[in-house]
């Protein structure tokens, strides 16, 4: 796996970061190609809380989880849980399909200009029916998911609603 790792507003020491590699490499037995895997792992301090965020990006999907915790050895392991609970849940779904999945690349924006805009991502859109869409939703924890819909080649919102069933915004 390849191995992101910084710190917002904070310096993370060696220790932490191979305390991190250590726990979140128990995780390539999950993966066909380990070398594919793409890690992103973003530490924070907010008061007392210590909070990190880990995305993986491979070929086929997307996992991400975010943890806030006073210690921050105890948000790796909690954060490192919540990834593999959420690989063993959709393990099943995502070994049947051999599609690619949305890929993200997280542009943080510090421009004076864009005030209102903090972060930019952009999304390239790989062809997906709406059950894919729902699994790469879940295994990110976002409400909604953008993609392109295989039978009609257009881009759909996918989102989830307040009762806990979805929703499918069509484009023309």
């Amino acid at each position: 796996m390849k191995y992101s790792i910084r710190g917002e507003k904070l310096e993370v020491t060696d220790s932490i970061k191979e305390y991190v590699i250590s726990k979140l490499s128990k995780m390539e037995k999950y993966f066909d190609n380990p070398e594919d895997v793409n890690v992103k792992v973003l530490f924070k301090v907010r008061g007392r809380e210590q909070k990190v965020e880990v995305t993986m990006n491979t070929r086929g999907y997307d996992l991400r989880a975010e943890v806030s915790h006073n210690d921050m050895y105890a948000a790796i392991d909690l954060v490192v849980d919540k990834l593999e609970s959420q690989m063993r849940k959709f393990k099943s779904k995502l070994m049947s399909r051999d599609k690619a999945s949305i890929v993200y690349q997280d542009e943080e924006i510090y421009e004076e200009e864009l005030e209102d805009v903090v972060r930019r991502k952009k999304v390239y859109l790989k062809p997906m029916d709406e059950e894919e869409a729902i699994v790469q939703m879940e295994l990110l924890g976002h409400t909604f998911y953008i993609y392109k819909d295989v039978k009609t080649d257009s881009v759909n919102v996918l989102y989830k609603r307040f009762d806990g069933t979805y929703g499918i915004i069509e484009t023309n």
